[in-house]
């Protein structure tokens, strides 16, 4: 008989661990009746910004839209090049497509995973050279938590002039060398669909960013295109302003029952990073020399969205774990590149990382809360597998 499956995130362990205040606070929303753009969403985007290290942040309907936002706001559509990479979720690619430009897909480094700058450099070089597009902007992934090579993103970025987005979807609260992405992008970006490492209880996304101009725009943007302060100054008008629509928008706001959750994360989320920093330090050690382990860029701190390894039996290996009640997962098998709506899309100088690694990659349980009877029990399991077919 196989043993009850074991939780892949234990969300309901963080619940309890919050207790009484969630559930106060998501009542007081619903006793409010401010469902939308209450004023829990001002406090939830003070607190992203403090906590985030930039001067403004922005709530907004998900992580999705998080990326299609600042591409509006910068004008970038049809004729434009935006770099990312093809080993990560639709929503990085699928960003910009929405706008009317084209994604130009980038391989991924060995180790991290993430963007590759060598590879950006010349996938820049190569699309400048052919003149079909014209290179607008580049969007890093924070893949599995941990920061990608923003130093060297940002110095590429400023060389031709591209716009830089971090999209923290899975890695919000990651650092590098003690800055968080913002420092070096335009804009981060993230998702807090509920298995992320700060999620809500549906989805929701945010935009952090440095420049006042951009963040009013984003307002805008985020509410139809309605008209914001600077839109308003000098002008009167004989109606109410807030029926001014000043630019094309969508409306992507965040529900206020999200935020309320939200800011009560929050207040346990530092230790949550620090939580899971350990539970990864516990696999790296039961796994050294069983599997291929994570490696964290030099100076980073991830915050472990999912815990990757790679195995040249990850169909055996997933196979046996699930026989004793441990769950996996593979993020991602089939790179977008490789999928119906992206296999047009340029990939100058081709993937091959990209393709090698998502035949290898397999995630194990990961959560704040893995007890570490549970943990050895996940990598006992995975190193008699592996001894069984030494």
């Amino acid at each position: 008989m196989c043993p009850a499956m074991i939780p892949f995130i234990d969300l309901q362990a963080q619940r309890a661990r919050l207790g009484q205040p969630l559930e106060d606070a998501i009542l007081k929303v619903v006793r409010s009746g401010a469902y939308i753009m209450g004023p829990e969403i001002a406090q939830l985007e003070a607190e992203l910004a403090a906590f985030g290290q930039a001067p403004h942040a922005l709530s907004c309907a998900s992580g999705t839209d998080a990326l299609v936002l600042p591409l509006m706001a910068w004008g970038i559509g049809p004729g434009d090049a935006v770099f990312c990479p093809s080993f990560t979720f639709a929503a990085t690619a699928e960003a910009a497509p929405l706008v009317g430009a084209s994604p130009v897909f980038v391989d991924v480094l060995p180790d991290t995973y993430n963007l590759d700058p060598g590879k950006l450099e010349a996938a820049i070089e190569a699309v400048k050279a052919k003149g079909a597009l014209t290179p607008k902007a580049i969007i890093a992934v924070d893949l599995f938590g941990q920061p990608a090579d923003y130093p060297a993103l940002f110095e590429i970025a400023q060389r031709h002039g591209l716009k830089l987005i971090a999209d923290s979807a899975q890695g919000f609260g990651c650092t590098l060398n003690g800055h968080h992405p913002i420092h070096w992008a335009d804009a981060t970006t993230t998702s807090f669909f509920p298995a992320k490492p700060l999620g809500c209880y549906g989805d929701g996304g945010a935009v952090l960013s440095k420049d006042a101009r951009l963040h009013d725009l984003l307002v805008s943007l985020r509410v139809h295109g309605q008209a914001v302060k600077s839109d308003l100054e000098g002008r009167t008008f004989d109606h109410d302003p807030k029926y001014l629509n000043m630019r094309v928008g969508t409306n992507s706001r965040m529900d206020t029952v999200q935020a309320a959750v939200l800011l009560q994360k929050l207040t346990i989320f530092a230790d949550e990073i620090e939580a899971r920093n350990r539970v990864a330090a516990r696999y790296a050690e039961g796994l050294a020399g069983v599997v291929t382990t994570p490696k964290v860029i030099d100076g980073g701190v991830s915050v472990w969205a999912q815990y990757t390894v790679e195995t040249d039996d990850r169909d055996g290996l997933a196979a046996a774990l699930r026989e004793q009640g441990i769950p996996t997962a593979v993020y991602y098998p089939m790179p977008l590149h490789r999928q119906p709506p992206y296999a047009g899309y340029p990939q100058p100088g081709g993937l091959p990382v990209t393709e090698e690694k998502a035949g290898r990659v397999i995630s194990l349980p990961m959560h704040a809360y893995l007890e570490p009877d549970i943990q050895d029990r996940i990598i006992e399991a995975i190193r008699a597998h592996v001894r069984g077919n030494g």
